[in-house]
């Protein structure tokens, strides 16, 4: 399939009401064309009903000047976001375009934003922490990796890409990779993966890691894995190729 087939499929499986990760305009997705553009949702568009018109290509350049303009205004980012646009005809980029913008600039491949109940419920309380004290089962790790990180609130806009940029290069400069998983705070999630597909994966399980730590929660304290296990699950040959044939690359 095409990028445009891919990106689709995507936005319309987050999109799906029973997943409870978006309704309404909720939402956005998007997937690296080349070293200059990106295609991203449009404003306002709902992911469960996306087309081909409902995605927008833009040029990254532009969008990503603004990190060098702390004080542009809301209607300064607006206005950079329609002057990307390859078609200049085309849909309004959504205007979290420049949060998708950053993470691509950085060496993603797609990503997708939601804001699934299940992860909300803890992000908007006093527990959200919790999420980042370490992996409760492997799978999380083979998925998620074994590390994630949290971004504090602040409006969509310059602001939080300005707070989004600094934070996921100071986690790349650390870990020597991207985070798969940001949660945003009192907000949702970002899925930063090397293909729409793997963005959906890391979205499933943010969802399940969510629920089971709901359980947790009810019940008694987190039991993470020891550090050892997950070290060592991150660098199993085994877990390398599930991630290959997860990812349609096993051979």
């Amino acid at each position: 399939m095409s990028v445009v087939d891919d990106l689709i499929h995507l936005a319309r499986a987050v999109g799906e009401p029973h997943r409870e990760l978006a309704i309404l305009g909720e939402g956005n997705v998007s997937a690296r064309i080349d070293d200059e553009r990106m295609l991203v949702k449009a404003s306002g568009a709902s992911l469960a009903a996306t087309g081909p018109d409902d995605l927008v290509e833009v040029r990254l350049a532009p969008i990503l000047e603004l990190l060098h303009d702390a004080d542009a205004s809301d209607d300064r980012v607006a206005e950079v976001l329609m002057g990307a646009r390859v078609d200049p005809t085309a849909k309004r980029p959504s205007i979290e375009g420049l949060l998708h913008a950053v993470v691509m600039s950085l060496g993603a491949q797609a990503a997708c934003h939601t804001h699934p109940v299940a992860v909300n419920a803890i992000i908007c309380s006093d527990r959200a922490e919790a999420l980042l004290d370490g992996p409760l089962f492997p799978d999380q790790i083979v998925v998620l990796g074994p590390d994630q990180l949290m971004v504090p609130y602040l409006d969509p806009g310059l602001g939080l890409g300005l707070a989004m940029h600094a934070a996921l290069t100071e986690f790349r400069d650390r870990t020597g990779a991207l985070p798969r998983l940001t949660y945003l705070r009192n907000h949702g999630i970002f899925a930063i993966g090397q293909s729409p597909a793997e963005c959906l994966r890391i979205t499933e399980m943010a969802v399940k890691v969510a629920k089971i730590m709901h359980g947790v929660l009810a019940i008694g304290r987190p039991q993470h894995l020891p550090a050892a296990v997950v070290d060592r699950i991150e660098t199993r040959p085994d877990e390398h190729l599930r991630r290959r044939v997860l990812d349609g690359r096993a051979g």
